[in-house]
């Protein structure tokens, strides 16, 4: 190998071990203390295009970096607590899922203000709505129950920024497509997000509506 061959060679290996440098503070003390130096193939790919607000489909495997990617991405661009509606919702498959994902929020964005609120049918609704009243950033919920506080104008989505469905295989399985269709008619201009570990042409159809202009990022592990 000659000279300029390494030194080509060193470039690509420092960049790729900088290229968290652009995030947060504390999310980037967060990372190291849980072993997260760098990115993976699908972080480099995707967290500096949600941070620039383009909404993608993101196809890649079970253990790929999906929700982690989602977590930098979100507490990366909401950043502190403002206000009180919602600028991110994300929709999961169930109450497990949503505690899960809450969890995860809550170790990465350590240091921040930000909030978050998880809502599903195993509780009162009528204090799930109190309580997203008082103010949140991060709502993570299963459709039915979102579409429900909604209505009942238990939830202001006019701030909204970031609509995101995590896992959405469960879409077609729990035949949640009505639900997830129905929130987008309801919201202005947002950055639309989907991660799935395998594409289906279904998807298109939300290309074709809200996802207009969306991005299909296609990443093996």
């Amino acid at each position: 190998m000659n000279a300029f061959s390494f030194y080509k060679l060193y470039l690509c290996f420092k960049n790729n071990h900088i290229s968290f440098k652009k995030l947060l503070e504390p999310l980037k003390a967060n990372l190291l203390e849980n072993g997260i130096e760098t990115p993976n193939t699908l972080q480099s790919k995707i967290i500096s295009k949600i941070k620039g607000g383009a909404s993608m489909i993101v196809v890649s495997p079970d253990n790929s970096g999906k929700t982690t990617s989602l977590v930098i991405s979100v507490i990366n661009k909401l950043q502190h607590a403002f206000e009180d509606a919602p600028r991110a919702l994300i929709f999961v498959k169930d109450k497990a899922s949503a505690l899960e994902l809450e969890q995860t929020f809550k170790i990465f964005a350590k240091g921040t203000d930000l909030r978050f609120y998880c809502a599903y049918e195993e509780h009162d609704i009528e204090i799930q709505r109190e309580e997203i009243y008082v103010g949140v950033d991060v709502v993570i919920a299963t459709p039915k129950r979102l579409n429900r506080i909604f209505y009942l104008n238990g939830i202001n989505l006019n701030k909204l920024q970031m609509f995101i469905v995590e896992d959405a295989d469960f879409v077609f399985k729990s035949n949640m497509v009505s639900e997830i269709n129905r929130t987008p008619e309801s919201i202005g201009k947002c950055q639309y997000l989907v991660f799935t570990d395998r594409y289906d042409e279904r998807y298109e159809r939300w290309q074709e509506t809200f996802m207009f202009n969306a991005q299909t990022i296609i990443v093996k592990k």
